[in-house]
């Protein structure tokens, strides 16, 4: 980049960010291809002399091609500050021209791979509360070079100014290798068994698939229909492999944390949470409290036993953006202890005097309601059984499974609780973990009250606020209260004088 860090001319990238581009081509193209480069290892042996030769000129010109690719993006990727906007330059035959204001920009996010640690660069991601064009990566700037666009970002308001002193001050929260492990203890193994299910589905599907393409889909049901067959009648086959799947399910927790938290530590200044976490992807990023939208608050039975919780941050984010890029704008930070919860919300401003408050419950109705909705998803499943594949076995599972509707269905009612202090609403939820979320009613963009005819019946309804980061809801409450909620929230948005941003 040279000595240039005013940004007042384009500026390019450092010249490592083009490796940096390059393998990402190459990890995209992997991730779409490589059933194939599976399927050619395991033929490599069969492959005649003659056909190498033509496979590998293949691969070095589709090599050469996302080289010379990685090196156009890298030469028309300019960017500069104009005034208070930052604008950007990029594309090959598309060329387009962004620009930001200021007051749009939500974060400015320090990110390094494993690539970008080796060759010493930081990718600086700059995010907005809009649409998801406007999101930038700058995959390769040196560290000083990041800090100065930052600080040349953020220097325009002297209220939101981040002063780099964050290694000589003393971490809020710092949480080691040992803390992280007792922490990946206490998350949804569930969760982590049920994704892991879902990646076995897929690859199967995938494996399947290609099988199928290459006629050798007899090949591949055989062979499933055997060890098929020889666990069925094996109990301690099955047992086993529950055993397994469970301990993966564990250690797919444990490892996800420590690659995700791994030396996280968290700082506060400037009215903002600077947080440091990341093993093989290290991040920096900054929460500036007024960008906060909400916070969640989780924990359960084995995390109060620790004494620790969770601590879920959501920022404003664009109806547009979803997926992957809707989780990256939710920021969370693990192990925190009831001192460094209260901490946090003395910053966001959100009282003690809220903990004093009782909880109030939903109606009962909403218990109700999910009973009765249990009876067109049993009632189908077991005529399903009885009439169309006629496996009496089958109904055995309703032992296992109606009592665990049941017991699920009874806890999601007792956390559905709510309560509100002059000036924040906590909404409560969850079924083997508590979560209780704390939105300021100043936050709020619109309120709903909505009342089906069955609801109306009850003299029930529920309460939908829809704010920057989403909707929160409050399920199945009396209708006086709801109405006096919905006209307090229309009261308290209409004269607050704080901006929601």
């Amino acid at each position: 980049m040279g000595n240039t860090t005013d940004f007042k001319h384009f500026t390019k990238q450092s010249k490592k960010g083009i490796l940096v581009i390059y393998i990402n081509l190459l990890y995209k193209v992997f991730k779409a291809i490589w059933v194939l480069l599976f399927l050619f290892i395991q033929k490599f042996s069969k492959i005649s002399e003659d056909k190498l030769v033509y496979i590998y000129g293949f691969i070095a010109f589709i090599l050469l091609f996302f080289l010379i690719r990685a090196y156009l993006i890298f030469k028309n990727f300019q960017f500069k500050i104009d005034k208070e906007y930052f604008v950007l330059k990029q594309g090959i035959f598309k060329k387009t021209n962004t620009e930001i204001p200021f007051d749009r920009i939500q974060n400015i996010n320090f990110k390094q791979n494993i690539i970008q640690q080796i060759i010493n660069v930081h990718e600086v991601n700059i995010e907005t509360a809009g649409s998801t064009k406007a999101e930038i990566s700058i995959k390769a700037l040196a560290f000083n070079d990041a800090k100065a666009l930052k600080n040349a970002i953020t220097i325009y308001d002297k209220k939101e100014t981040i002063v780099e002193k964050v290694t000589k001050e003393k971490p809020f929260l710092k949480i080691g290798f040992l803390e992280l492990l007792k922490v990946s203890l206490t998350e949804n193994h569930l969760q982590s068994l049920l994704l892991l299910f879902a990646v076995l589905v897929g690859f199967f599907q995938q494996i399947n698939d290609l099988f199928d393409g290459l006629g050798q889909k007899e090949t591949i049901d055989k062979y499933i229909s055997e060890n098929t067959s020889a666990l069925e009648t094996s109990v301690f086959l099955i047992v086993g492999f529950l055993i397994l799947l469970t301990i993966t399910a564990v250690l797919s927790s444990v490892v996800r944390v420590v690659f995700k938290h791994f030396n996280l530590t968290v700082y506060i200044k400037n009215n903002a949470l600077e947080i440091y976490q990341g093993l093989t992807t290290k991040k920096s990023v900054i929460l500036k409290r007024n960008k906060i939208q909400h916070i969640t608050i989780a924990t359960n039975p084995i995390k109060k036993i620790l004494g620790i919780s969770f601590i879920t941050f959501k920022q404003a984010i664009s109806g547009k953006v979803a997926g992957k890029k809707q989780k990256d704008k939710i920021i969370r930070i693990v192990g925190c202890k009831t001192e460094q919860i209260n901490q946090i919300k003395k910053l966001l401003a959100i009282h003690t005097q809220l903990e004093e408050i009782p909880f109030q419950k939903s109606n009962k109705y909403l218990k109700i309601r999910n009973y009765i909705r249990s009876l067109f998803f049993f009632i189908p499943l077991n005529l399903l059984f009885y009439f169309g594949m006629e496996e009496y076995n089958a109904f055995w599972i309703n032992i296992l499974v109606i009592p665990m509707y049941l017991i699920s269905v009874h806890f999601f009612y007792k956390k559905r609780i709510f309560k509100f202090s002059e000036d924040v609403l906590c909404i409560g939820f969850g079924i083997l973990e508590t979560h209780n979320t704390y939105l300021p009613f100043y936050k709020v963009q619109n309120i709903k009250l909505k009342q089906t005819i069955f609801q109306e019946r009850k003299n029930v309804a529920d309460l939908i606020f829809q704010t920057a980061s989403g909707k929160l809801k409050i399920p199945c409450i009396d209708l006086e209260k709801a109405m006096f909620i919905y006209n307090y929230t229309l009261f308290k948005v209409e004269s607050s004088t704080k901006s929601w941003m």
